[in-house]
């Protein structure tokens, strides 16, 4: 298992691109956009707090748990 980003499937939604959500919460569009792709490899509180607010979603709707990765293959950092 790995932790992956909703954000595309959320900001889809609502209509929402990369570009037009970070205009919104007025934070880096690259940040926003590497999080939309599911491209992050770890992802910043604040940046998480905003986008939960502006989107009305909790941080378990947000970033969800994909069932199909093996988790034997993640790395822990150590």
């Amino acid at each position: 298992m790995k932790i992956k980003s909703n954000l595309k499937e959320i900001a889809d939604r609502k209509g929402l691109n990369p570009l037009q959500l970070s205009k919104k919460i007025n934070y880096r569009y690259e940040s926003v956009r590497v999080m939309y792709n599911d491209e992050a490899k770890h992802y910043p509180k604040d940046l998480l707090l905003l986008l939960c607010k502006e989107l009305e979603v909790t941080p378990g709707e947000l970033l969800i748990l994909d069932k199909e990765e093996n988790l034997d293959e993640v790395k822990t950092g150590e």
